[in-house]
C-alpha cells in the first residue's frame, strides 16, 4: 500500500498516504502547514465554464481552519447571469478531495475545488455542478445502478508556420514529433493533470492539422479514465486550466472551439459511459451489448436533439455537425461506428491473449476475456459544452430510456451498421439541430423530461433556452457559406468558449 501511494504523481496523496477522496480538512492544514505552504486558492467555476480564482494568504493554523471550514461569501450575479443582484450573494464551499498543489505558482498554493451555497445554507440548486450531483443521485436512486463517465478532450495549438517537417493536412490522427510539433507540450500537460488529481487514459495528436496564411493549427486530444461523473467534471475543468496555462506561457493559442475553420475537423468533447450493477460492469452481457444498455442508448437518441443544448452551445457548434465528417448529424447508433451518434467501441471481447501472439514464450494469461472496461460514447457534444450541464442531461436520459415501454424496439430501429452516408438508410433518420436556436426549440419541446426528474431547475432550462435564442442563427450555415469574412469573425469571437 505505502508502494502504491509512493507511486501517485499527486503530491497530496504522497505525502497523507491515502486516496483524494479520502481527504479532510485536517489533512489539508497538516500538509500546508509541514510543508510551509502559505497561499490558498479557491476555485470554481462560472457561467462561462472557466475556473473562477479566490486568494487567501493564510496567516494562521486558525485562519486556515475557519477559511476550509466557513469557506467565504461571493457576488453570484457577477459569476451567473440568472441571478439577480438583489440577492446575489453566494458561499463557496471547499470541496477536500479536489486539493491539489498548484504546478504553476513560483509561491507554493493549494487550489481546491468549491460548491456553491445560498443564502440559507443550502447547495445553491441553480448551480451547474450541483444539477449534476443531484442527476447522478437520481440515476443510482431511480435504477439501484452506478454510472461512470469520462470525457475526450480536443484541442488546437495556433502557432506561426514551422517549414520544417510539415504534417499532412488532415492526416494528423496519432502523429509524431518532429511532425507533430506540440507532441512535448501534450505530454507536459499530461504530467500536470496527473499531479493535480486527474486520471488519464491517454493522449495523443488528432485528425485536425492545418495551415492557413502563417498559422498552423495542430490538433491534439487527452481522454480520461471512467470515474464518477462529479470527478470526471473536475478533471476535464482542472485540464482545461492547465493546457491554457502552458499555452499562455509558450506564447501559443491553445481553443477547444468546436470549429476553428469549415473543412477542418472540429473539436470534440465526447463522453465515454459504463454502467455498473453491484460494482460489475454490465454494458455487456454473455458477450453482446445488454438489454440495459440498449434502453439507455434509446432514452440518450430520444432526448440527443435537446441535450445539444448543454452540450453544443455556440453558433460555431453546428459548423461542426455536419454530413460526412466523423462529427454526427443524425440521430442513431451502431458499433465501432465514427458517423454515429452513439458509439460502441471496440471492446477486449475476442478471446486470444494478443499479447502471448505476438510474445513467444509469454506464459499464457489463461483468465476469461473480460468486459469490465468496455463504454458507450456519446459523440454529440464539443467543447464549448457546459461540463456539468450535459452529463447531467445524459443521465436524466438514462434513465429515460430505462421507463421507456418501447426502449428495446427503439434501438432496434434506430441501429445503423457501417457509415450511414455510404447507404440510404440515413434517409429515414431524424437530424439533430443546425443552429443554436434550432437546439433551442428542441429543448423546449422536451423539456419537461428535463423538469420532471426534479434534477433540473426550470429556471435553467428556460435561461438556457431563452439563452440559445438571443444568438439568432438559425441561417448559420448559409450565412457562412456565402460569407467567409463572417466565419473568420465568428470563429474569433468564440475562440475561447468554455
Amino acid at each position: 500500500m505505502e508502494q502504491q501511494f509512493n507511486f501517485s504523481p499527486n503530491p497530496l496523496v504522497k505525502f497523507l498516504k491515502k486516496h483524494p477522496e479520502q481527504f479532510t480538512r485536517e489533512d489539508i492544514i497538516s500538509y500546508m502547514t509541514e510543508n510551509d505552504i502559505r497561499l490558498l486558492n479557491f476555485r470554481y467555476p462560472g457561467e462561462d465554464g472557466r475556473l473562477k480564482t479566490l486568494n487567501f494568504a493564510i496567516h494562521s493554523v486558525d485562519h486556515l481552519n475557519k477559511v476550509l471550514t466557513f469557506g467565504e461569501r461571493v457576488d453570484g450575479s457577477s459569476l451567473f447571469s440568472f441571478m439577480e443582484t438583489g440577492s446575489s450573494d453566494l458561499y463557496v464551499i471547499p470541496r477536500y478531495q479536489t486539493a491539489f498543489l498548484n504546478p504553476f505558482s513560483e509561491i507554493p498554493s493549494v487550489e481546491i475545488l468549491c460548491s456553491f451555497f445560498d443564502h440559507t445554507g443550502n447547495l445553491l440548486e441553480l448551480a451547474p455542478e450541483n444539477i449534476l450531483r443531484n442527476a447522478s443521485r437520481y440515476f443510482t436512486e431511480s435504477t439501484g445502478l452506478e454510472m461512470k463517465m469520462l470525457g475526450e478532450l480536443e484541442y488546437y495549438v495556433n502557432s506561426p508556420t514551422d517549414s520544417l517537417f510539415q504534417a499532412t493536412d488532415q492526416k494528423g490522427y496519432h502523429e509524431s514529433e518532429p511532425f507533430a510539433k506540440f507532441e512535448w507540450m501534450r505530454k507536459e500537460a499530461l504530467r500536470l493533470i496527473a499531479e493535480c488529481g486527474g486520471r488519464i487514459k491517454y493522449g495523443h495528436s488528432e485528425v485536425g492539422n492545418f495551415t492557413k496564411e502563417d498559422e498552423a493549427f495542430e490538433q491534439h486530444e487527452i481522454e480520461f479514465l471512467p470515474t464518477s461523473p462529479e470527478m470526471a467534471a473536475d478533471q476535464i475543468l482542472i485540464a482545461k486550466w492547465i493546457l491554457r496555462m502552458l499555452a499562455d506561457q509558450l506564447n501559443v493559442e491553445i481553443s477547444f472551439a468546436p470549429k476553428i475553420s469549415t473543412g477542418k475537423a472540429g473539436n470534440g468533447l465526447h463522453f465515454h459511459m459504463m454502467i455498473l450493477k453491484d460494482g460489475q460492469n454490465i454494458v455487456m452481457e454473455n458477450e453482446q451489448l445488454s438489454a440495459t444498455t440498449k434502453k439507455i442508448i434509446a432514452g440518450i437518441l430520444d432526448l440527443a436533439d435537446a441535450l445539444t443544448a448543454f452540450g453544443n452551445t455556440v453558433p460555431t457548434s453546428y459548423l461542426r455537425l455536419v454530413p460526412n465528417q466523423e462529427a454526427p448529424t443524425y440521430i442513431c447508433w451502431g458499433e465501432r461506428n465514427r458517423s454515429a451518434l452513439v458509439r460502441i467501441p471496440l471492446g477486449w471481447t475476442g478471446g486470444n491473449d494478443m499479447a502471448e501472439i505476438v510474445n513467444p514464450g509469454l506464459t499464457k494469461d489463461t483468465k476469461s476475456p473480460t468486459n469490465q472496461t468496455q463504454t458507450f460514447e456519446f459523440r454529440v457534444p464539443d467543447g464549448s459544452a457546459n461540463i456539468h450541464l450535459i452529463m447531467a442531461g445524459l443521465l436524466i436520459a438514462a434513465v429515460h430510456g430505462l421507463n421507456m415501454d418501447n426502449a428495446l424496439e427503439q434501438a432496434e430501429s434506430l441501429y445503423v451498421k457501417g457509415n450511414i452516408f455510404h447507404t440510404s438508410d440515413f434517409k429515414n433518420l431524424n437530424q439533430l439541430p443546425a443552429s443554436c436556436y434550432e437546439s433551442a426549440e428542441r429543448l423546449d419541446e422536451k423539456r419537461d423530461v428535463f423538469i420532471g426528474s426534479g434534477v433540473f431547475p426550470r429556471m435553467i432550462i428556460t435561461h438556457t433556452i431563452d439563452k440559445l435564442k438571443n444568438f439568432n442563427d438559425i441561417n448559420i450555415r448559409n450565412e457562412i457559406s456565402e460569407d467567409k469574412d463572417r466565419e473568420r469573425e465568428l470563429v474569433i469571437r468564440y475562440i475561447h468558449c468554455q
